[in-house]
């Protein structure tokens, strides 16, 4: 992992915002090419934000990106480029909750605090044969607890990565690999035959699914219109294609209507075609977009008309332009 050859604040800092709900193997291409484009605090401070986007395309989240920025400039401004040494400070900058805290402040700082993810809780549960349910934050808080006398004697930066490495490797959630385990002996769990129903957890809701209709909106210069999105949301300041939700079940002529008229409320499309079908699933819900491509004529951006943020570009200038995974799937079918 890059992150660990250099256990600086800065890079240990990005490397746990990166690995927020994200698999290690997807985010090492992106901290190399995060670091090699801001290679420190200053730099990110100083980024045009729509630039730090763009770096982040892909990896999802990107609150953690808008967080990550607002924090360096706290950092790089009132903090005079000092990071923080304590996770209590560390909790102190946006997008660091509990373990971001700990975990920095240990590996980077060498302050003994136990860094509680989703790996630890799982493995300390089952040594310990714990059958508390492990997503409610009192448990959480009782595990740090019971943690942090035994982290007061060690390495705080090895016991930590140690039970996060333990966890995603043999401590796994299904078909643990119990016989290549260091605290197979000691393991209540394994000795009593729970590995399958420790750690505890409620079951999962089914996410709700949802169809949209995306518009590639062309007029007569070849130009495509696009759209910032608000920076408060799900995809917060990427810009977008037109898009609206289905409701009940109007027909998609009618959604597709609905998404052009947000952006050209006097212009109705022409030429409708259908170009393809996108499937995408988030944490908490999914969706199926389907794209149609239409023209349209430019419209003066002040119509006096409240519409968000927009803009005509040429295709070759999309790949410049933060977009969302499924928004750069629609980019791609215009190459």
């Amino acid at each position: 992992m890059p992150w660990r050859e250099d256990s600086s604040p800065y890079k240990v800092w990005i490397s746990e915002i990166m690995l927020q709900q994200t698999q290690v193997a997807t985010v090492i291409p992106y901290f190399v090419r995060f670091i090699d484009r801001f290679p420190d605090v200053q730099s990110l401070a100083a980024a045009d934000p729509q630039a730090v986007l763009q770096c982040w395309e892909g990896l999802g989240y990107y609150s953690r990106a808008r967080h990550l920025q607002a924090a360096a400039r706290q950092i790089a401004g009132p903090l005079q480029g000092c990071f923080p040494q304590t996770a209590a400070d560390w909790k102190q900058l946006p997008g660091v909750g509990d373990y971001t805290a700990a975990a920095i402040a240990s590996i980077a700082c060498g302050k003994p605090e136990p860094a509680v993810d989703g790996n630890v809780l799982r493995v300390y549960s089952r040594l310990r044969g714990i059958r508390d349910n492990i997503t409610l934050p009192a448990v959480r808080d009782a595990f740090r607890e019971q943690l942090r006398p035994v982290i007061r004697n060690v390495d705080p930066s090895a016991f930590n990565q140690a039970m996060m490495e333990l966890g995603a490797l043999a401590c796994r959630p299904r078909t643990p690999l119990c016989t290549a385990c260091p605290l197979q002996r000691h393991c209540k769990a394994h000795r009593e035959g729970l590995t399958d129903i420790i750690p505890v957890k409620p079951r999962k809701m089914a996410v709700p699914h949802y169809h949209e209709v995306a518009a590639i909106i062309t007029n007569a210069q070849g130009e495509v219109l696009l759209y910032r999105r608000s920076e408060k949301g799900l995809l917060g300041g990427l810009w977008a294609f037109p898009q609206a939700r289905r409701q009940g079940r109007e027909s998609y002529r009618r959604t597709l209507d609905r998404a052009v008229s947000t952006l050209l409320p006097s212009t109705p499309p022409s030429g409708i075609r259908k170009r393809s079908v996108i499937k995408h699933a988030f944490s908490h819900f999914s969706q199926t977009i389907h794209v149609y491509a239409c023209q349209a004529e430019a419209v003066a951006m002040d119509s006096g008309v409240a519409v968000p943020e927009q803009s005509w570009c040429q295709p070759g200038e999309l790949k410049n332009i933060p977009l969302s995974k499924t928004d750069r799937t629609i980019a791609n079918l215009l190459a």
